[in-house]
């Protein structure tokens, strides 16, 4: 079977030979190329170029078009930050307050704008080069993340001060998402995966009161055009899984704060294809060879047979070693090599004791450390640092902000020191507060300042 063969038939939840493989390539495949993100993302000969490389290096089922969740929201009118090994971030929401712009205002959206042209050219080199053999993904922004990106935090209160609004702009964003999906696939891609990753940050209430209502239109649509659908969500949506379950797609696709069973009963339940989870950054970015085996092996062993397609938990992240995703196709791709590293690897130890906590009872400040995976790549982590930065801006007295991404050994330590289990997360002088829920600023605000007052009782002074 060829590897798009083996694909379709995870999402048909059928029993496959082996698991099928899709390694989210975005940024790295600029590393793999020696081409910095920045120009990497512009150029569709430059990401030809790294799928193809992609292809020889790690022997994938399918591979992603482009992941880059901000050119829906580039054309829209949002401003965007570039760097150069990350995918760009949107820094302006043009329907935010401070802007005072309304959809009607808003540039028209077509997809013969901005970036499109680009990625149609990688569609139509891929068809020809490697797309008969390999399950192409057209991934596009879900209606709740491009949502955010034109309001901005501000989304949060909106939900319950003017949810009617809401629900207009999100199925404005739904239309949207019909109109890319069908760009993707009018060009020769196979699957359409709706990445949503703000939708981590909401309950299971307004996961249905808003989100469901958006996201379905879309899978419906994507169901008429005789295609796959998948919604992929970075973060831990542990509270949202059934909710995402219960949406029309074909698969769901999740990061590695969600446990792999509990994700294929709830696939199984729903007659959904499920994929997932391998980990960012303490395997794939931090992890040696060994590291990757085991972590692709309990993956494999946790997946089953039968829907489950194996995946890093989100875009793989630029300075990924080659020879750790190597590892990763080769577990995959050679049984006898997989039973061998089964039988004799074993998990190796990590001390964080050079990590030290700062004092949390100095009377001088509170401190907020936010555990991220990246601010400047992961949306919700993007909102949820900004969301830190206004609040403790017009607060009388001394907060320092502090963010660790676990992107590096210090941000895994301070990350198991404070004993954060769910990404993003802020924790007040040590104290874990908001998981992977974005607080509007009067409610940060509020727990900043119990906290200072907590702090006066003891030390008999206010923080100043």
């Amino acid at each position: 079977m060829t590897g798009k063969e083996l694909i379709f038939a995870a999402f048909n939840r059928e029993k496959n030979i082996r698991t099928p493989w899709v390694p989210f390539v975005g940024c790295h495949g600029g590393k793999l190329i020696g081409a910095p993100a920045d120009q990497y993302l512009k150029s569709g000969d430059l990401i030809t170029r790294g799928l193809k490389k992609a292809c020889e290096l790690y022997q994938p089922d399918g591979l992603p078009i482009i992941f880059d969740l901000q050119v829906e929201a580039e054309i829209l009118g949002c401003d965007l930050q570039w760097a150069k090994d990350v995918p760009p971030s949107v820094v302006s929401h043009p329907l935010s307050s401070s802007v005072g712009k309304t959809l009607d205002d808003l540039p028209e959206y077509r997809t013969d704008k901005g970036r499109f042209p680009e990625i149609k050219k990688v569609l139509q080199s891929a068809g020809s080069d490697f797309g008969k053999d390999i399950a192409l993904y057209g991934l596009i922004c879900g209606p709740f993340t491009l949502a955010l990106h034109l309001l901005g935090n501000e989304i949060f209160l909106e939900m319950y001060d003017n949810p009617d609004n809401i629900k207009a702009l999100l199925k404005y964003c739904s239309d949207i998402a019909v109109e890319t999906g069908d760009f993707y696939l009018d060009n020769g891609a196979d699957i359409i995966a709706v990445v949503d990753p703000m939708t981590s940050q909401i309950s299971p209430v307004h996961f249905k009161e808003f989100v469901t209502p958006a996201l379905n239109p879309v899978f419906d649509h994507i169901r008429k055009r005789k295609a796959f659908s998948s919604l992929f969500v970075c973060g831990d949506v542990d509270r949202n899984l059934e909710c995402m379950c219960e949406t029309n797609c074909d698969n769901i696709s999740v990061d590695e704060q969600i446990s792999i069973p509990k994700l294929r009963q709830l696939a199984q339940k729903y007659n959904k294809s499920f994929g997932g989870n391998l980990k960012l950054t303490v395997a794939l970015l931090l992890g040696d060879e060994d590291d990757c085996r085991m972590e692709a092996i309990c993956n494999i062993d946790e997946g089953g047979d039968t829907g489950f397609i194996l995946a890093p938990g989100c875009d793989i992240p630029y300075n990924v070693p080659e020879k750790n995703l190597q590892a990763v196709a080769e577990m995959v791709h050679d049984s006898y090599k997989r039973e061998v590293a089964r039988n004799t690897l074993v998990a190796k130890e990590i001390d964080f004791d050079h990590i030290l906590l700062p004092d949390y009872d100095n009377p001088g400040e509170i401190i907020l450390d936010i555990i991220t995976l990246d601010s400047s790549s992961c949306a919700p982590c993007q909102y949820m640092v900004e969301a830190a930065y206004k609040a403790v801006a017009d607060l009388p007295f001394k907060v320092t902000v502090r963010e660790h991404k676990i992107k590096n050994q210090e941000g895994i330590g301070m990350m198991c020191k404070l004993g954060v289990a769910g990404l993003p997360t802020i924790c007040i002088d040590g104290q874990i507060k908001f998981i992977s829920i974005i607080p509007d600023k009067p409610t940060l605000q509020a727990a900043i300042r119990e906290r200072a007052r907590e702090k006066a009782k003891l030390t008999g002074e206010l923080i100043k």
